[in-house]
């Protein structure tokens, strides 16, 4: 649909059912719009309506970076090779309606921009092989590896970059910029820019930026400058701290530039002229021209929004809707009639009352589906906002006698990592198991109070505890502590810490334990945490209950799977290498159980597909439909669509709504759960115990020194 921007009536331009459509763009005259559909094809359509052509069927997904050249006669876009799985360059020429490879068929190109002038073709294209080695182990990632490109789309058309000669152009560079001013205030049209390409010989015609390669996002091209974004490597778990930074190579002055740094979002308007950017809540804008743009705030205090709830709970309704029948994984939808569900659900909207009662309903209707991963939640629930409580990693008892808490239990910690911190254990804080806590902040807590209400504070804020040996205020200290806001790390790693105690003590120090929490950046950093010191025990168990999945499985998988191909010696050190490094030649138990979900339950799956050992325990969640983010509700709710599921190798979905069975069925009861037993994990350390007993665990014995001098000369 199109409107006037200054009001009118709608007219609808596509009436195809192709879904979900995104990334519209306006050739430069504005004579069509360019546009990606739901299942990743490339369209153009008539301003004035009539049947869409079809530029191109992307077998992946699709990047939706395509881009007109300023005349409106070519379409720059990518497809993703199916084979290699990279993303590659084409050009449509809409007028012909032929399509041109152009640039590598083998390396990864994407974000094409044609310069206002129409000679210059510029992208991203990953081509820097220099890999980021990892500190735990001789392995590789890739970081920093695309560079900026360009392509020169006539043979005549001259290298932006090349060298010049800085004395001679002094003079010329001021003429050719009142020249250049000059024909600039002519205002060209579109239609009279020269943006014909020349096929022949272009792969030949590619020029490298002088931009140093690195983690690249984005580009844009004005006549004075090149603009690209630059973004530092990718963590998982914490945060960068270089945050996303807008640049400008300046073809006059030929270097790079800083204009904005925080980066979130950023748009370009059609001319060029201004860059509006988001970061955090705050919208500025900046002219790229200039010589030093200075970000001029976008006053937002004066927009407001008046909301229909039950308009907007019909639009909800429909938008997720819409998003299951464009992006389930599977387009028969389990054989169920999506309309007839519908049908069903919709006419209850007039029951809903508040938003609560429509994730209620939403969450009904998508549960027709019987799949994993169907998630609602969110929107605009109106809730007050909860005070927040400073923890102290402790345990309180009421000494009734005395009217007064004491400390009952100090959780231990490891105060060397911020996510194990246990605040009453740091180093200048003099706080024991026993003493009485009596007052906080100032405040006295007697026994008929509740010592968290007095434990409310802005979060950041340092709390101070009086305490004393003895129920008095005589004799009493204080002491200032830095709280935590929440406890469960601690619960977890004294759980952890209770397990790895437990095996150690239990087979003598041969065997190891780490528990994997999830699949994502809590679980994959507890992986490297624990797996590397532990790789010379005879035997390990990998403990993955209560797994909340995420998408590292194959990651651990690989690194478990290792085989041990030689091993290493040298002078100067005892320590045996192995080949490949890192390798764990020990015997492998497996824990799960039925909160073992999602990437758990594929890495349960694996685990018995690669044949690394017993798995143990009970039968795993059963759900493995991958979810993909298509961004907020207009109340800022929340929907994933099952989108990517699993399948076996002999062509079966597997695990979904089944889960994974244990080769050894182990429930851990209530009666051994309170009693402080684990039979789970007693039944792994048996099962490795029993493969050792089998065969023994051991590196190959060092080879006597080869003698390799003639007899003669010994």
């Amino acid at each position: 649909w199109v409107r006037d921007a200054d009001g009118g009536a709608a007219r609808q331009l596509t009436r195809e059912n192709f879904g979900r459509l995104y990334a519209p763009r306006w050739s430069p005259d504005g004579s069509r719009i360019a546009y990606v559909d739901n299942e990743s094809r490339l369209h153009l359509v008539a301003a004035s309506g009539g049947a869409s052509t079809l530029v191109a069927d992307d077998p992946g997904f699709s990047r939706r970076d395509h881009a007109w050249s300023p005349g409106g006669h070519y379409l720059a876009y990518t497809v993703t090779n199916p084979d290699s799985q990279q993303t590659q360059l084409r050009i449509y020429d809409v007028s012909a309606k032929a399509n041109y490879p152009v640039g590598s068929a083998v390396f990864n190109a994407y974000a094409p921009a044609f310069s206002p002038d129409g000679k210059l073709l510029f992208f991203i294209g990953d081509r820097e092989w220099a890999p980021q080695i990892s500190g735990v182990e001789w392995n590789f990632a890739s970081n920093r590896s695309a560079g900026l490109f360009a392509l020169t789309l006539r043979a005549d058309v001259a290298n932006p970059f090349a060298p010049r000669n800085d004395s001679a152009s002094a003079d010329s560079g001021k003429s050719e910029k009142n020249d250049g001013d000059a024909k600039e205030s002519k205002k060209k049209t579109p239609t009279s820019v020269d943006d014909r390409i020349r096929f022949e010989g272009i792969n030949e015609r590619l020029v490298r930026a002088p931009i140093d390669p690195d983690n690249l996002q984005w580009i844009a091209v004005t006549s004075k400058a090149l603009l690209y974004v630059v973004s530092d490597a990718f963590y998982y778990g914490r945060e960068s701290e270089n945050k996303p930074r807008l640049m400008a190579w300046s073809f006059e002055d030929r270097e790079s530039k800083e204009l904005f740094k925080g980066l979130e979002e950023l748009a370009i308007s059609a001319d060029g002229s201004t860059v509006l950017v988001k970061s955090g809540k705050d919208y500025k804008r900046l002219d790229p021209g200039e010589s030093k743009p200075e970000p001029k705030d976008i006053k937002l205090d004066g927009l407001f929004a008046q909301v229909d709830p039950k308009a907007e709970y019909a639009e909800i309704f429909r938008e997720v809707w819409r998003r299951y029948r464009d992006h389930y994984y599977v387009q028969n939808m389990h054989g169920y009639d999506w309309n007839a569900i519908r049908a069903k659900y919709e006419p209850k909207l007039a029951d809903v009352g508040d938003r609560s009662d429509l994730n209620y309903l939403l969450g009904q209707m998508v549960a027709e589906l019987s799949s994993s991963h169907a998630y609602v939640s969110g929107g605009d629930l109106g809730l007050p906002e909860r005070p927040h409580v400073g923890l102290l990693g402790a345990r309180f008892e009421l000494d009734a006698a005395a009217g007064r808490y004491r400390i009952a239990r100090i959780m231990a910690g490891e105060n060397d990592e911020e996510r194990y911190r246990s605040p009453l254990t740091e180093v200048g804080v003099d706080a024991h198991e026993g003493d009485y806590l009596l007052a906080i902040n100032g405040q006295a807590l007697a026994g008929t109070d509740n010592p968290y209400r007095l434990l409310r504070a802005p979060k950041g804020q340092l709390i101070q505890l009086t305490l004393n040996s003895r129920p008095s205020l005589d004799g009493a200290r204080t002491v200032l502590v830095d709280p935590i806001d929440s406890e469960a790390e601690l619960n977890y790693y004294a759980w952890t810490t209770a397990n790895r105690d437990y095996v150690a003590k239990a087979s003598n120090g041969t065997i190891g334990y780490l528990h994997i929490p999830d699949m994502g950046g809590d679980g994959i950093r507890e992986f490297i945490k624990w797996f590397y010191p532990q790789l010379r025990k005879q035997g390990l168990v990998v403990d993955v209950r209560d797994n909340g999945g995420g998408n590292v499985s194959s990651m651990i998988i690989e690194r478990l799977s290792r085989k041990l191909l030689g091993v290493d010696y040298g002078r100067g050190s005892d320590i045996v290498g192995t080949y490949p490094q890192q390798t764990f030649i020990g015997h492998l138990a497996a824990l799960c159980n039925g909160t073992t979900a999602s990437d758990g339950d594929i890495f349960s799956y694996m685990f018995k597909q690669a044949k690394l050992g017993p798995l143990i325990g009970t039968r795993t969640w059963g759900g493995v439909v991958g979810i993909n983010d298509w961004g907020p509700l207009i109340d800022g709710g929340t929907t994933n669509v099952p989108q990517f599921a699993t399948a076996d190798t002999n062509g079966h979905w597997a695990i979904e709504g089944h889960g994974v069975d244990p080769d050894i069925e182990v429930e851990l009861d209530v009666a051994s759960a309170l009693a402080g037993r684990d039979p789970q994990l007693d039944r792994a350390i048996t099962e490795i115990r029993k493969q050792i007993a089998a065969e023994p665990v051991a590196l190959p014995a060092r080879p006597a020194d080869p003698v390799k001098a003639p007899a003669d000369m010994r």
